[in-house]
This record gives C-alpha cells, sequence and structure tokens, in this order.
C-alpha cells in the first residue's frame, strides 16, 4: 500500500501506478523504476554466502550538491533491553566517496555521482526453529532524505521461502511499498520516501540448515534477565547452599556439646572440701576463677567479670575494702598484700589497674575512665592456656566477623558485575547471604575445647550449690570462710542477692561465726567489721560503684 510522505513519495507512487507497480501487482516487466531527479537512491544486491556470511552491493546516486552522509548501526535493537550484533569486514567504496568501519558504526561518506559501496556482514542469520532467519538494515543512517530503496536481487544455496520488510522510524512496524518472491523466485522489495534517520530492515526466511548461523545477541541490563533462575544459577546456589548447611553443621556439632551438657542433668558438683584440719573449704571445679568463670560461659570479658575479680582479690588478702561515708556512697580500697606468684597475669593486670604503681590506697569515687584492655588480652589468653578454647574468643569471633563483612561486600560486588554482564546475578546474591550469615554467625565462634563444655556444665552445678546451700549446714567456724570464698563466683554467676539473704542472719561474733576480715566499716577509733545484714544491703552498692567505674 502506499504511505504518506510528501509530494515527491506521491510523485514517485504515481510512477510506479503507471508502470503496474501498485500492491497486489507484480513488479512490472522487472523494470527497474527510476529516482526522481535531484534525489539520493539506493539498489541493492545481496549473497548469502555457504559460510553465512552476507555479501552487500549498493549502487548510490546522490545528486548535485553537498557530500550526504550515512552511518550503519552495527548494533540493532532486538527487544528486551538486547542488542543484534553485527559485523562489516571489507567494505569499500567505487566512486565519490569513503567508508570507515568501527565497532559500532559503519561509517560512509559520498559525493555527487553515483558510487558502489560494498561489504561483507557477519552475524546476520539466526536460527528461528524450523526455519533460518537472514536480516539486514538494507538502508538507514542517512543525514538526507532517501527518496529510493530497492532491493533488486538476493542469492543463496537455497530458495527462500518467505520474506518481511519493514520502513520507516526505528522500532516502527509499517512495511516497505513494496516486497515479494516472485514465481522465478527472485527476492524484490522497494520502498518510496525515507525522512533522514529512517531505514529499511529486510528479512529473509531460508529453510533451517541453509548455513551456518552466525547471529549474536547481546542481553542489556534487565533485573529479569540477570537475576534469572538458569540451570548454572541453580548449581551455583545449590553449592553455596551446601557449603552454608555444611559449615553451620560443624558449628552445630561442636556447639551441640555445650547444649547437650547444659541440658542434661550436670549431677553433683562437690565444691565443699575438707581440709586436713578437718574443716570445711570451697574449691571451685577445675580450680576455675571467678573472672574466669564469665569469659568461659559467654566468651567475653564482661565488666562483672573484672568486679568479681576485685572481691575475689579482697577474700584473698591482697586488698581490704572499707566503707568510708556513713551513707555508704563512697570505699577504700588498700594494698593488704603485693601480687606475687600465685596470681594469674590477668589478676595482676586487675590489681594494677584498681592501685597503680604500687599506689597503697585509693577511693572508689576517684575510679573513673578505667581501660579493660590489658586485663581482657591476659584473661583471653589465660583462659586458652587453661584448655578452655583452642584459640582466644575474641581474636575467633573477629575473623569471623571481619571475614563475613568482607564476602558480603564482595558478593554485592560481584552481584553489580554479575547482573551488568550476565544472567547469573543470583550467584553473587548467594555470596552475600553466606557473608550475612558468616557475619552473624561469628558470634557463635568458637566452640569451646572438650575440657571447656565440662566445665561450663560444672558450673552449672556451682549455681546449684549458690542456689541451694544452706548456711545452717555450714560448721559455725567455717561459715564466714565459705562464705567469703563463695561470694565472687555468686557475684559473676548472678547469685549474689540470694547468697547474701541467706548468710544475712548470721551475727558473728554472737553465734561463733568469725567476721568479715577482709570489708569494714570506718570508726573513729579504726574499722569496725559490719554484721552481715548491713553488710547484705552495703555490698551490692559496692558492686554497682565498681561495675560504673569499669564500665566507663
Amino acid at each position: 500500500m502506499f504511505r504518506k510522505r510528501g509530494l515527491t513519495s506521491f510523485a514517485v507512487a504515481l510512477t510506479a501506478t503507471l508502470l503496474g507497480l501498485l500492491p497486489g501487482t507484480a513488479f512490472a516487466q522487472e523494470q527497474p523504476v527510476e529516482g526522481l531527479p535531484g534525489t539520493v537512491s539506493s539498489d541493492v544486491d545481496m549473497k548469502l554466502e555457504r559460510d553465512g556470511r552476507l555479501s552487500v552491493t549498493e549502487r548510490i546516486t546522490v545528486p548535485e550538491g553537498a557530500p550526504v552522509h550515512r552511518r550503519i548501526p552495527l548494533r540493532q535493537p532486538a527487544g528486551s533491553g538486547s542488542e543484534r550484533v553485527f559485523t562489516v569486514s571489507d567494505a569499500r567504496v567505487d566512486g565519490p566517496g569513503t567508508v570507515d568501519s568501527a565497532d559500532r558504526e559503519l561509517a560512509v561518506t559520498l559525493r555527487p555521482g553515483v558510487s558502489t559501496l560494498a561489504y561483507v556482514v557477519g552475524g546476520a542469520v539466526a536460527d528461528a526453529g524450523d526455519v533460518q532467519d537472514v536480516r539486514w538494515q538494507v538502508s538507514g543512517g542517512w543525514d538526507v532524505p532517501v527518496d529510493r530503496v530497492e532491493v533488486s536481487s538476493f542469492l543463496s544455496p537455497k530458495v527462500p521461502q518467505g520474506i518481511e520488510c519493514l520502513a520507516g522510524e526505528v522500532g516502527t512496524t509499517d512495511q516497505c511499498d513494496r516486497f515479494e518472491i516472485s514465481h522465478t523466485q527472485s527476492v524484490r522489495a522497494l520502498t518510496f520516501g525515507l525522512a533522514p534517520g529512517e531505514r529499511v530492515d529486510l528479512l529473509l526466511k531460508l529453510p533451517a540448515g541453509t548455513v551456518p548461523a552466525n547471529a549474536v545477541v547481546e542481553e542489556g541490563f534487565s533485573f529479569a534477565h540477570a537475576f534469572s533462575l538458569t540451570p548454572a544459577t541453580g548449581a551455583g546456589l545449590t553449592g553455596i547452599g551446601l557449603l552454608l548447611v555444611g559449615g553451620f553443621g560443624l558449628l552445630w556439632y561442636t556447639r551441640g556439646r555445650d547444649v547437650r551438657l547444659l541440658a542434661g542433668d550436670a549431677g553433683p558438683v562437690e565444691v565443699l572440701m575438707t581440709d586436713s584440719r578437718g574443716g570445711v573449704t570451697f574449691a571451685s571445679p577445675d580450680g576455675v576463677l571467678p573472672g574466669q568463670i564469665g569469659t568461659v560461659i559467654d566468651e567475653r570479658v564482661d565488666v562483672v567479670d573484672v568486679t568479681s575479680t576485685v572481691v575475689d582479690l579482697a577474700v584473698r588478702n591482697y586488698l581490704w575494702i572499707e566503707e568510708q561515708a556513713v551513707d555508704g556512697s563512697d570505699w577504700r580500697i588498700v594494698a593488704v598484700n603485693a601480687p606475687d606468684d600465685s596470681l594469674r597475669p590477668y589478676e595482676r593486670a586487675v590489681h594494677e589497674l584498681v592501685l597503680p604503681h604500687g599506689r597503697g590506697e585509693v577511693r572508689l569515687s576517684q575510679l573513673r575512665g578505667l581501660r579493660l584492655a590489658a586485663v581482657r588480652e591476659h584473661l583471653y589468653t589465660d583462659v586458652v592456656d587453661k584448655g578452655w578454647f583452642a584459640r582466644r574468643p575474641d581474636a575467633e569471633r573477629n575473623l569471623f566477623w571481619w571475614g563475613g563483612i568482607g564476602l558480603t561486600a564482595g558478593g554485592v560486588a560481584l552481584t553489580a558485575v554479575l547482573a551488568l554482564t550476565s544472567s547469573l546475578a543470583l550467584l553473587g546474591v548467594g555470596v552475600v547471604l553466606g557473608g550475612i550469615a558468616m557475619t552473624f554467625g561469628a558470634r557463635l565462634m568458637p566452640a569451646r575445647t572438650e575440657r571447656g563444655s565440662a566445665l561450663v556444665a560444672q558450673v552449672r552445678g556451682l549455681r546449684d550449690y549458690l542456689h541451694g546451700v544452706p548456711a545452717e549446714s555450714l560448721p559455725v567456724t567455717d561459715r564466714e570462710t565459705v562464705f567469703s570464698r563463695s561470694l565472687p563466683y555468686a557475684v559473676v554467676l548472678g547469685e549474689a542477692e540470694r547468697w547474701l539473704e541467706e548468710f544475712a542472719e548470721l551475727d558473728p561474733g554472737a553465734d561463733g561465726t568469725p567476721g568479715l576480715y577482709w570489708y569494714g566499716e570506718f570508726a573513729e577509733d579504726g574499722h569496725v567489721v559490719p554484721n552481715l545484714r548491713r553488710f547484705r544491703s552495703g555490698f551490692p552498692r559496692f558492686v554497682a560503684a565498681l561495675n560504673s567505674a569499669f564500665g566507663r
């Protein structure tokens, strides 16, 4: 059918009518239709080689005047953000003009006269089920109007079975003025009146397997394509999933040892021993100290671990603690014995933290902003030396945490690269999820050794002892010793309130129970040992004040 392209197109169409070239009729007597004088026109011959390359010859007429330019795009839209990629080789111009081939286009400049442009196209043949499609843009990219484009012949190893021809702006579906496979099996196509930039796309359908297919389609970015589930991404995600399951399965196995021990019956834990004099004394399981207990249980050095160590140092006669205010708002900490070889390195660090540089005494109100870095270093090392951990808990957690962060960041970068270049972006997402899992799983690292897990179970028994033993079950002369030696453990295990309550009714001196030897009240004529009921109310304030000093 005719298309309205201005007076020139109308005139040419009228000429075609007179020659019997109206739609529905054959090309009259195979006679070429000349372009109007003073206009650009093009006659195209094509040949499909047996290796799949397409040889193209264009005879182009340029009217008098300025040179004209054409840019043949070698990357053409193929739908859904993808591009059909063509290559051009052996490009040459016979006549007044030049041609320059680049990666994305073929640039042609022609001066007035008749020129022959010849080139060979790669990527024009695509398999499409039971046929092969041969597609090429036989005209397009002109910077001037083109009056007439005619495809005069198409030669191929097999006769084409179908033909389509589109003309007009890129992306439109308007058909060419005329296109057909004649009764002599020759291919003809004709269109008139192209505006600058408009194109003619020719598609020929050949029997399947006529020549080797060589079409190249590059996918542009789209979420649907980039994150599509393909066999490759499915296999990759399965592999990543198996690695995650295996890693967390191993973690569960090592951690599950602790869970089973804590969930089961820990059995009796003997913490009260009879010494050589026949007296009752306290002995912690596996010789664990208060500060060590907290670190083994939650794998961190907390403020309460350091506070319980200060109390333990006082109970073991390295420090003396004395209330200084009537309202119990301040305390004096005094050095009694210098640190010796009986102390662990972390205990020495705590002693130095409270009484630095051999200082003899200090008021608790003066302790502010104490840094626990040195204590943490020694305490983490200590729990490894004792065999409760294979590696330092803080270093192990940091390794897994930073490893997870790095894996997550790398996964994000990998996802971006894969999304822009392929359809495998889901693999990057799998790496991101693995990194996130590793980051959050860092808090579960590291697993304790078998000895460390056994200690966790024994600590449960120790807590049961602190929660259930009655003061009256202890010999009168040993009550104060057992009470004092157990108190730092009650502090770190959160049983201090019950422990203080249990012994609050004892009256040192009156009932034969010795008084506290490590804690006293200030008096004008010397220190006074408080009764345990007063101590019950004052000691928690001391612990809270000491926690505050270490918590800054």
